[in-house]
């Protein structure tokens, strides 16, 4: 089975610290799964940290979290070169791809190095669940404030742009996030954002955000415009706690 529609669940969380493991999985991935409505099998979910080098580490560990969740769990890595023959094919056969945090600028430039731009449009369209953190949730939008130049943020503005706003992660836990959303929205170098803090996700259908959730109580969503006088002008969204 696949999602009943394109669907992305982009999040600042979705891993928790693990009692066994060093991550389990947490409630937003466990939700994004559900909406792939798998039946019968174990869920076929595809790891890719890209945005970390495609760490050893990262992707050890998500097999660890994969088999204490009880999903049929396999990685794509691209360094030092990729390690499956059809990656295209591959990621078709999935219920879920995950895509990890790191440096969102180094993601988007190896994917397109090897066409995964263009496979990503193919395998949401398919109603392949695409779910990440960080820059896993950056990726799939127009652009958002990444670290991933330096600890002086800056803007991406070449996302994939699956869905046509920007977008801002760990807004309550990193002080630069939210000016620097705020003035890249209102100087029109961003679009309209939705930004998440720790712990949140937001979910869209198609190209539309149907809710926010969340992992922990006490958290918020946000969308960002730009008013008419040209300053940015934020509303809260109140996510639904999940269990």
């Amino acid at each position: 089975m696949s999602a009943d529609a394109p669907t992305i669940l982009a999040t600042s969380g979705g891993w928790v610290p693990g009692s066994r493991t060093w991550f389990e999985v947490g409630p937003l991935t466990e939700y994004a799964v559900e909406l792939a409505r798998v039946s019968g099998r174990a869920p076929r979910v595809c790891f890719v940290a890209t945005a970390t080098g495609d760490s050893a580490f990262a992707i050890s560990n998500f097999y660890d979290a994969a088999r204490y969740a009880g999903w049929e769990g396999s990685h794509l890595a691209l360094f030092p070169m990729p390690n499956l023959p059809d990656m295209r094919g591959h990621l078709l056969a999935q219920d879920v791809v995950w895509v990890w945090g790191g440096s969102v600028a180094g993601l988007l430039a190896m994917w397109r190095l090897h066409g995964l731009d263009a496979v990503m449009r193919q395998v949401w369209e398919a109603g392949v669940v695409l779910t990440g953190v960080s820059a896993g949730s950056i990726c799939w939008h127009v652009g958002g404030p990444t670290d991933s130049f330096g600890p002086e943020l800056r803007a991406v503005t070449d996302g994939l742009a699956l869905l046509p706003y920007s977008n801002g992660v760990h807004y309550d836990s990193e002080d630069q996030r939210r000016p620097l959303l705020h003035r890249l929205v209102a100087d029109g170098t961003l679009p309209t954002a939705y930004a998440t803090d720790d712990g949140v996700g937001l979910l869209y259908r198609g190209t539309e955000l149907v809710e926010a959730l969340t992992e922990e109580a006490g958290k918020a969503a946000y969308r960002v415009d730009r008013g008419a006088d040209g300053r940015a002008v934020e509303t809260s969204i109140e996510p639904r706690l999940l269990g």
